[in-house]
């Protein structure tokens, strides 16, 4: 017997209303003859909300070991409001209907808080709900702990949470209904001509979410590749029965014809770190990075070139903006034990990509970018490759344009 999963995001369940549009649309896809368990996020906003008691209960000096546990306890309770509501809907509307939580469906999580990995699912007589007939709205985002305590995945952790739910179920789709009606080549506020792509394999998917994309959340592609569960993007806000084909995520081999470049992304939360005159010697870079590392600094970007002096190097890396006070920290504790001569932090630039897996197999890729760039004035600070990416750092100010620029050297405005 087929089974589906279908993911509301907060948008889509932010009021009554739409929760009522919501239950229009699982009713409609149940005169299908769908079995289905439906994955919810908290209202639009009520996880901020959440968050913001959790830290004024707690004032600003409780240690995370004695804050994070119960700070689950609290913000899970928005996901476990919307299933309610919507099993209420659903059932208003004769079908039958009933909510899990995290806990009843023992979604197993490791034990850190806020923050929590996946690591499976224990027996809960979810399939055979859903086999009965049965709608079973699950509320995202949580999970539960060997010693039985709430844990929370993290933001977009809902996404995560379907995915696994229809890994679980051996379910045929998971649904992913959101404010927009599917994965666009970039972003259509920046870029009019913009173009909703048809379908992406799960490696563009995952590149284009690490990159900043925001669709779809990065662990929950990540999980749908490990477990090829072919995930759908689609519009929320369409009536049932309305065209909404979306977008389909899905392997690479289910895609006839590639493009050399499927999309363009852009991250304006960057900034690059560099250290001049570093001792040139093994064991630097270890120190450097395993320091970063535990003060849980996230880097991306890394080269290192000669510097002009004798057994002396330059390094520059990158990390999110908000990362890089902690780094800059970090470094200049160091400073006697790695021997740089000036550490600098640059914090108005933006990252942009390319991704596409016809990439591999096609030549002058790069030549393109850089030549479309060039044309604009635009400089280049740092570049990095991947078989199906590659990225530039730029001047943030320049970011719209070089967005455009490459949308249009690529061909896709009119894809």
């Amino acid at each position: 017997m087929a089974r589906t999963v279908l993911k509301f995001g907060g948008t889509s369940v932010g009021d009554l209303d739409r929760i009522a549009n919501v239950a229009d649309i699982v009713a409609d896809r149940a005169a299908r003859g769908e079995h289905m368990a439906v994955v919810v996020s908290a209202m639009a906003g009520e996880t901020n909300k959440l968050v913001a008691f959790a830290e004024g209960a707690a004032g600003p000096d409780l240690s995370r070991e004695n804050f994070h546990d119960e700070y689950d306890v609290i913000v899970a309770s928005g996901e476990q409001v919307t299933a309610g509501l919507l099993a209420l809907a659903l059932r208003r509307r004769g079908l039958k209907a009933r909510s899990w939580l995290g806990w009843q469906l023992r979604l197993k999580t490791d034990e850190d808080h806020g923050r929590a990995r996946i690591l499976g699912f224990d027996n809960s007589g979810l399939p055979e709900s859903i086999d009965r007939g049965e709608i079973a709205v699950v509320a995202g985002f949580q999970g539960v702990t060997d010693d039985d305590r709430v844990a929370t995945l993290g933001r977009g952790g809902s996404d995560t949470s379907a995915v696994a739910v229809a890994a679980a179920l051996n379910a045929t789709v998971c649904d992913i209904y959101t404010d927009v009606d599917g994965v666009y080549t970039t972003d259509p506020r920046m870029v009019p001509k913009a173009q909703r792509i048809p379908k992406i394999s799960y490696e563009e998917m995952l590149e284009m979410a690490s990159l900043g994309a925001k669709v779809l959340q990065t662990r929950s592609v990540e999980l749908a590749m490990n477990h090829n569960v072919p995930v759908r993007v689609l519009s929320s806000f369409l009536k049932p029965g309305e065209p909404n084909p979306g977008t389909l995520v899905c392997s690479e081999d289910e895609i006839v014809e590639k493009q050399v470049v499927s999309g363009v992304a852009y991250s304006r939360d960057e900034a690059k770190v560099t250290l001049y005159g570093v001792a040139d010697k093994p064991g630097v870079s270890a120190k450097i990075f395993s320091a970063l590392a535990r003060a849980g600094v996230n880097v991306d970007m890394i080269v290192q070139a000669n510097a002009r002096g004798p057994e002396r190097a330059n390094m520059v890396f990158t990390c999110t903006d908000r990362d890089s006070p902690i780094a800059k920290e970090t470094l200049e504790k160091m400073s006697d034990d790695i021997g740089y001569q000036q550490l600098e932090v640059t914090r108005d630039v933006s990252k942009i990509s390319i991704i596409g897996v016809g990439m591999r197999s096609h030549t002058g890729v790069a030549e393109t970018m850089f030549t479309a760039l060039y044309e604009k004035g635009i400089n280049i600070d740092v570049i990095s490759t991947s078989e199906i990416k590659i990225s530039v750092l730029i001047a943030a100010p320049y970011t719209e344009l070089a967005v455009r620029a490459l949308h249009t050297a690529f061909g896709l405005d009119a894809v």
